[in-house]
């Protein structure tokens, strides 16, 4: 898939804006799905959280973090996260449009910013949240045949968790559930508010 293609299946599939009510005690966060267009297709950018961070360490995720009080929007969220985490201005970043607002089993209420990155960006890690960033083909990430579920027992609910084998590496969690939103969204299929 290429830049064109993609675009041209968000905007199709995009839903009209509904007015939507954060669920009590969550807290609003953004992350940044950055795409970055290659001569071999497009890529998703995505970070290895460091092993030292108290949440989710080691794992791999998108750029994010909580809405801070300053910032004018969740957008503004996701690329001044992307900007302190991956050091990547938002004079590189187009963004696209978001998806549906994820809940986590960590109480936040997060919204997934999809954004188009120049591929010429270069990175300067925060090596207090980001251990390694690293580009996959969006077409491995977008397939099916690589969504890996996991039905597992919590808090008396049986919840699916999903799989994204890369190389050596597990996409799971929340990031894979944005990641099976996105590849469901741009085939024309609806999703559920999926907990990560």
């Amino acid at each position: 898939m290429n830049r064109a293609e993609l675009l041209t299946r968000f905007l199709l599939q995009r839903p009209a804006p509904a007015h939507r009510l954060m669920l009590a005690g969550l807290k609003p966060a953004a992350v940044l799905i950055p795409l970055v267009e290659r001569p071999q297709g497009l890529h998703l950018l995505l970070t290895r959280r460091s092993t030292t961070l108290r949440h989710h360490p080691g794992q791999i995720s998108f750029p994010g973090g909580r809405q801070d009080p300053e910032d004018e929007s969740l957008i503004h969220t996701a690329l001044r996260e992307t900007h302190e985490e991956l050091g990547i201005p938002a004079s590189q970043i187009r963004v696209i449009g978001s998806l549906t607002p994820l809940n986590t089993i960590s109480l936040y209420d997060v919204l997934p910013v999809l954004a188009m990155i120049d591929p010429d960006y270069r990175l300067a890690l925060s090596p207090d949240e980001v251990a390694q960033a690293f580009e996959v083909p969006l077409s491995h990430v977008l397939d099916p045949a690589h969504h890996i579920a996991l039905t597992l027992p919590r808090a008396g609910k049986r919840h699916t968790i999903y799989w994204i084998p890369w190389q050596h590496s597990f996409i799971w969690g929340a990031t894979a559930s944005m990641i099976r939103q996105l590849a469901q969204h741009l085939s024309g299929q609806h999703i559920d508010n999926l907990s990560g």
